[in-house]
Order: structure tokens, then sequence, then C-alpha cells
């Protein structure tokens, strides 16, 4: 079995955010990794509508400390977990991905399965699909959990 030593979580905002936190911090348990928590503000939306990505970066990351700040509690108390840290930046978020997999160099990335509906997808893109694609270490993809599978989170 592969052994992991960073993890680079990529996280949506959306309802797999605390599913894929969750999978990071577990698997950084398993194998004393460390985790890199990423979220990409989308700056093409912004632009067009001609706001602050300022704003909305640091916004964004007080929201992911807020929502996951039960997780990344336990996490620094955890021994097996060397380091957590978070990252927010705007950009094109497939490009800005890359980057950040660039600059990191993760032996593993977690990202979540939004499910766009067939023409969003064909004409956005899938996340997770250009991850499975480019990254050059493992790609795991979390689904929604379940709300009975919600409390374990």
């Amino acid at each position: 079995m592969a052994r992991y030593n960073k993890i680079l979580a990529a996280l949506d905002a959306g309802d797999t955010q605390l599913a894929v936190a969750f999978r990071a911090l577990t698997i950084a348990h398993d194998n004393q990794a460390e985790v890199l928590f990423t979220h990409i503000v989308d700056s093409s939306e912004l632009e067009h509508a001609r706001l602050d990505i300022v704003h909305y970066v640091d916004t964004s990351k007080q929201a992911i400390e807020e929502a996951l700040a039960d997780q990344l509690a336990k996490a620094a108390q955890d021994e097996c977990i060397p380091a957590v840290n978070i990252l927010v930046r705007g950009g094109i978020v497939n490009e800005a991905l890359s980057i950040v997999a660039e600059d990191y160099k993760p032996d593993l990335v977690i990202c979540g399965a939004r499910g766009l509906s067939g023409i969003k997808a064909m004409v956005l893109g899938s996340v997770s699909t250009y991850l499975v694609r480019h990254m050059a270490c493992d790609v795991l993809v979390v689904r929604p959990c379940a709300p009975d599978d919600a409390e374990d989170l």
C-alpha cells in the first residue's frame, strides 16, 4: 500500500467539504502525513461582477476555518498528524489547483464530487475529472456523505 506524506485536500465549500476534510485527516492520521486544505475562489465569476477578490478570499478562509473548527481542533491534538494548513487563493480553479500542487508536491490529492448536471459538466468541466487526469499523484474523489454519516464528521 502507498504511504502518503503530504495530502492536498481541495475544498469546494459545498456539501462534500466536511467529507473531504474528514477523509484527509483520517488518511493523514494513518500515514503520519501533513495536510494542506486548499480552496480556490473562482476569480472569473467575481471579475465579471467587478467584485473584490481579496475580500472573498479572506471571507472564504474564515468560513472554512469555522466550518472545520472541530476537525481542525482534533487534528491539532493528534500527534500522528505533523501539520495542517489552510490555503485560500483566487484564480481559475483548475489552473490554481495545478499551481498549488506543483508547489506543495503532494502524494495524494483528495477532492469532492459535486455532481454537476451533464450540460454544466460539459461546459464548465469537472474539477475532480481534471485532477484525476492531470495530477502526478494519486487522486481520491469523495462523494457527499449520507445524513447518517454526517454525525461521524
